[in-house]
């Protein structure tokens, strides 16, 4: 897709699980890599900072394990899983705004899933763009 192309025309992968909150997870075999989405990057606006966890960090679904700051304001982050993190995306520190310029492939942490039944309790990428509409009235 060229640059401006169907910018406005925003998807989300169906191999990917979605929060409420807007992260997305993708999942092999027991790791997971977690970002957020299109949704919320382009709610957010030019992002200028990303406080990212620590290797070894133990995290509970449905807590908040970092945030992304914008020129708008700062939104917390949060787990759609429990586990330990495993690595964390250091070309954020750097360079947040990969987030905004694709917010699907840039990855913000891997985390090493402890209860992988936890994912049938996230939505699917038709359910989330059904929330998405329901949020936006769209």
């Amino acid at each position: 897709m060229k640059d401006g192309e169907n910018a406005k025309i925003m998807s989300y992968p169906a191999d990917y699980k979605y929060t409420k909150e807007h992260e997305w997870i993708q999942v092999d075999g027991a790791v997971g890599t977690v970002g957020i989405t299109d949704y919320a990057q382009n709610s957010l606006g030019d992002i200028v900072f990303v406080e990212l966890p620590k290797i070894g960090d133990v995290l509970e679904s449905g807590k908040i394990f970092g945030s992304v700051e914008s020129v708008k304001a700062v939104s917390d982050l949060f787990s759609p899983v429990s586990g330990t993190v495993t690595a964390v995306n250091e070309e954020l520190v750097g360079a947040p705004e990969k987030i905004n310029s694709d917010a699907n492939t840039t990855w913000i942490l891997k985390v090493e899933l402890s209860d992988a039944a936890q994912l049938s309790g996230l939505l699917s990428a038709a359910d989330y763009e059904a929330f998405i509409a329901e949020e936006t009235g769209h």
